[in-house]
């Protein structure tokens, strides 16, 4: 209590001390990590358009399922803060490019408001004011194309009944979810006419391009500790006459099969995964998959699998290197997985729902997006 009672005195000080200065309108944002730069725009969107319950057809979606226990201790800092500082990224599918990069085009023509180096080898961060309207007018014009229902049904072959989907939560879903929980609880004591224009109905977050070059999806493994029983054997009666096991020489030959499977057409019925254990290698293969990803197939079994208490437990790992250490240890195993295709992950969320957790991750630890910009919320 007394630590969020701290928060919200900061930002009366910070406020009534004039340490902020303040912007009305879109922030351009590059970050540049190595030899990758991420462009996004700052912006907040209408939380009347999103709804994190599973099976939601709104605008702003989730792509994850979302903890409830994970809102409440956030809603108490946001109840009665007079700011948010968010680091919630959004993604958009725009494969032509067209909402983004016209502003990153004529960057140069816009007011910079900040340039400079972060901390821990995390890059550079760069903020542009968009003061022009008409490069504002296109980004908007951007993205109600991409809303346009019956284009939306027909660049993913959807029927007429799919809703459309314009943004994916790609990162921080429980701050955008408090922020929702929050908004709920104010509109009702507000009035209709006040609840059109209010700050707390909106959240500041960054909207990127899947499709951006500097933007990685990395896979996220499965590692299954003390074992009490074969987990190939376990598979293989689940998935029965679907899934087929191929032994490999090398972990390297498994990371290789893997991952050229995955570069295959999605309209192929098959689904690889790698296999680690004591006794080596392999990878399976399970046809006639029940879901559109990988990861999803998989983890629908080991969710079965680890309700009948097989196995003591089961944690989320990055690299391959980690994965096989672990899996080769005795009473464990690893499952490697194939890294998500950013073509997919849309097709993905509208088809089957929401992706099973740690389904992949936006980058490495030092490529998150840090609490820059903050805005008023009351």
């Amino acid at each position: 209590d007394g630590r969020t009672l701290s928060v919200h005195d900061k930002m009366w000080r910070y406020l009534s001390g004039g340490v902020f200065t303040p912007y009305d309108g879109i922030i351009y944002v590059e970050r540049s990590i190595g030899r990758k730069t991420r462009k996004g725009l700052m912006l907040a969107l209408d939380l009347e358009r999103y709804d994190f319950r599973p099976g939601s057809q709104t605008l702003i979606r989730v792509t994850e399922g979302t903890i409830i226990e994970r809102i409440h201790p956030r809603m108490r800092i946001r109840e009665g803060a007079l700011l948010e500082s968010p680091h919630i990224l959004v993604l958009i599918d725009d494969p032509e490019r067209t909402v983004i990069e016209p502003i990153s085009t004529h960057k140069n023509e816009l007011s910079r408001l900040y340039d400079f180096d972060l901390m821990m080898g995390s890059g550079h961060l760069s903020g542009y004011l968009v003061d022009k309207p008409g490069l504002e007018l296109t980004a908007m014009r951007g993205l109600e194309k991409l809303a346009d229902p019956a284009l939306f049904a027909q660049k993913y072959n959807t029927d007429p009944e799919h809703a459309v989907l314009l943004f994916a939560m790609g990162d921080g879903n429980h701050s955008f979810a408090t922020a929702k929980a929050i908004w709920e609880k104010i509109k009702s004591h507000v009035g209709a006419i006040a609840a059109l224009n209010h700050p707390a109905r909106y959240a500041l977050v960054e909207i990127e391009n899947v499709h951006d070059d500097g933007l990685t999806f990395e896979p996220i493994h499965r590692i299954l500790f003390n074992l009490q029983t074969d987990l190939l054997e376990a598979l293989l009666a689940y998935f029965g006459d679907r899934c087929h096991y191929k032994p490999c020489e090398s972990c390297a030959e498994m990371i290789q099969r893997v991952d050229e499977a995955a570069k295959l057409s999605t309209n192929i019925p098959l689904h690889t995964i790698g296999l680690v254990t004591s006794r080596g290698h392999g990878v399976i293969e399970i046809s006639s998959p029940p879901a559109n990803l990988p990861v999803a197939t998989i983890q629908v079994f080991l969710d079965d699998f680890m309700k009948q208490g097989l196995a003591e437990k089961i944690d989320y790992v990055h690299g391959h290197e980690t994965v096989t250490q672990l899996g080769q240890q005795p009473r464990n195993a690893g499952l490697y997985l194939p890294v998500i295709s950013k073509n997919d992950l849309f097709k993905t969320v509208i088809l089957d729902g929401l992706l099973p957790r740690k389904a992949f991750s936006m980058g490495e630890a030092h490529e998150k997006r840090f609490y820059m910009e903050c805005r008023r919320i009351a």
